[in-house]
């Protein structure tokens, strides 16, 4: 698969088909791909725990909030809930702070679910508190992302802005879920071509 596709394909999807066990060697091949990403000063303070098990996975699930666009929707259903979780941790004794390494090893992790046939949802809106006294961590390992994986039961489609500029993702009465995007001309703010460049 072309790159361009898989970054397309990795969409943040919501609903799973969570009767289709993820395999614990899966998660762990996912964060073989993401140790070998970039971290600022080559410090590497990135942790994790995974989960796969049912029971923890529900734990987890009751810490997150999700698709605050959707006012009236408050998260999967169960049997649409995710089977399995890779909580993102920050080890503090390695790195005082981390500004970049969890977004780089979070998008890797997604491509390479998404390549392996997966779909995920990278949460922020967390009980960060709740969560770490479920999963025993202490202060010198807090929490900065959970990402939710499975297989995906819904079709997720981008598209342009609408005319009103509204960047609010949105579901259709067959539970598409729309996320319109900016266009190219928009992000742009300038361009500094060599001369020799063919128009």
């Amino acid at each position: 698969m072309q790159l361009r596709d898989l970054v397309l394909k990795n969409r943040s999807v919501r609903r799973f088909r969570q009767s289709e066990a993820v395999p614990m060697a899966l998660l762990e091949s996912l964060l073989d791909l993401a140790r070998n990403t970039a971290s600022a000063g080559n410090l590497q303070p990135l942790r994790y725990v995974l989960s796969t098990e049912p029971g923890k996975n529900a734990e987890i699930f009751a810490c997150l909030g999700w698709a605050a666009y959707l006012k009236d929707w408050p998260g999967p259903a169960e049997g649409e809930r995710p089977a399995a979780y890779i909580i993102v941790c920050h080890d503090a004794a390695v790195a005082p702070k981390v500004d970049c390494d969890h977004g780089i090893a979070a998008q890797t992790i997604l491509l390479g679910a998404a390549e392996a046939g997966l779909a995920g949802c990278m949460l922020a809106s967390v009980n960060r508190k709740k969560l770490a006294a479920l999963l025993g961590l202490d202060e010198s390992h807090p929490i900065l992302l959970v990402l939710a994986l499975g297989r995906p039961a819904e079709e997720v489609v981008l598209e342009d802005l609408p005319q009103d500029g509204s960047i609010r993702y949105w579901r259709d009465a067959q539970g598409v879920h729309h996320v319109p995007k900016r266009g190219l001309g928009e992000i742009i703010l300038g361009r500094y071509a060599a001369s020799t460049e063919t128009p």
